[in-house]
């Protein structure tokens, strides 16, 4: 993880979602998942913490999702507390979602001596299977005599958490601001089924600096639409999408705000990074970068559509450097550009200026295709692809991933 550019720095610590002071995790295995892995993880800030909370933009939505929504309003912007199950979406399960959600809640809500109210819910898995209650109730125990500040809790929650992935996402950065060191902890879920606004992800942030409520949803919203709103694996979005962030601690000076939504943004944007090089069958990492539109807005959403183009995902997987199908994407995303204009790079390779051809080596734009296989997590797995559409002065970027036979086997048979 690198370094956010700025009046301060921020620098990669472990401790993932408990990395910040005050805040606790646990996660545990209760018979949720199949396989018998870890599938119940929670997370609990100090009191008086702030809570954000961005959803999925699919109509069809879990009602664990309506649950934090409503909660969040009613409450100001405050929790202290979600809990978080795998295996079983507890969607589209008629009104049996949303008292088992309830339950779920107000079970943990005692242990914890909270209330009800300041506890959120998230579930991730199969949709229209309903939870296993006595499994999950019974969980709770372990979950609860698991809660700890510790690295191995942080990993143990990040661990609980995942569906499909094959690895989980959890990072922690640090800066000083002013006579403190504040940090930034997340950790996210996500493989399949990730597309923007938003993706069958999960993602929770915590902050040991006390901020305002107001501030801090307007903050996340608009890291999560540079971040998680700017990757995608396969076009799809889902029921159940869901990013929080906690922010608890010692009131940070308004002075201090713009660097702290500086790691806020690198914060999100690593662990996005992090879904979509996880996708399901994925070989390598795609980055889309674009500039000379009016807005970044704009930029984003032409890079979005360049990198869930499955022509432009399938020539990535074969290595092939057929520019045509970028430019060609670009020009369907409905924002305007100019094709005289047009420069393209995969890579260090430029293959277009001025809206042409160029004579490249083709062979040696492979080779850097081929190289960017991941076979393992490597740190230079990313396939880089950068467009210039214009003379505008804003510019853009979005995650993906190649398109693989695997992604095929591993969605055929998700339920059977």
């Amino acid at each position: 993880m690198g370094i956010v550019e700025g009046p301060c720095s921020w620098s990669p610590i472990g401790g993932g979602i408990t990395a910040p002071a005050g805040f606790q995790a646990s996660g545990v295995a209760v018979g949720l998942k199949p396989s018998g892995a870890r599938d119940l993880a929670v997370v609990v800030a100090p009191p008086g913490a702030s809570c954000a909370g961005v959803f999925t933009g699919n109509q069809v939505r879990a009602a664990c999702v309506d649950l934090c929504a409503e909660r969040l309003q009613r409450s100001g912007g405050q929790a202290r507390a979600v809990v978080v199950n795998a295996g079983q979406a507890n969607a589209c399960t008629g009104d049996l979602a949303r008292a088992e959600s309830e339950r779920i809640t107000t079970a943990l809500a005692r242990r914890l001596d909270l209330p009800p109210e300041q506890v959120q819910i998230c579930s991730t898995g199969v949709i229209g299977q309903p939870l296993p209650m006595d499994r999950l109730l019974a969980g709770q125990a372990a979950l609860n005599a698991e809660l700890a500040a510790t690295e191995e809790a942080a990993t143990a929650a990040a661990e609980a958490i995942l569906t499909t992935d094959l690895v989980s996402k959890q990072y922690a950065v640090e800066a000083r601001l002013g006579d403190r060191v504040v940090r930034l902890g997340g950790m996210a879920k996500g493989s399949g089924m990730i597309h923007p606004d938003m993706a069958t992800m999960l993602a929770f942030v915590t902050c040991d600096a006390g901020v305002d409520p107001q501030w801090w949803q307007r903050t996340l919203q608009a890291a999560v639409d540079g971040s998680f709103n700017a990757v995608t694996v396969d076009g799809d979005t889902s029921t159940n999408d869901t990013v929080l962030a906690f922010a608890a601690g010692a009131p940070l000076p308004a002075e201090h705000l713009p660097q702290l939504a500086l790691g806020l943004e690198r914060l999100c944007r690593d662990l996005a990074k992090a879904v979509a090089r996880d996708g399901e069958g994925a070989t390598c990492l795609l980055e889309v970068t674009v500039s000379g539109t009016a807005t970044a807005a704009e930029a984003r959403t032409m890079a979005r559509t360049i990198c869930s183009s499955s022509l432009v995902k399938t020539a990535i997987h074969g290595r092939d450097p057929n520019w045509g199908r970028i430019v060609a994407a670009a020009g369907r995303s409905g924002v305007h550009l100019d094709p005289k204009a047009l420069a393209l790079w995969i890579g260090p390779h430029q293959l277009v200026k001025d809206g042409g051809p160029l004579a490249v080596d083709r062979a040696a734009v492979r080779h850097y295709l081929q190289e960017r296989a991941a076979g393992a997590y490597l740190q230079d797995d990313c396939v880089e692809i950068r467009l210039v559409v214009g003379a505008g002065p804003a510019s853009g970027s979005a995650w993906g991933c190649d398109l693989s036979p695997e992604y095929i086997r591993i969605n055929a048979h998700y339920t059977t």
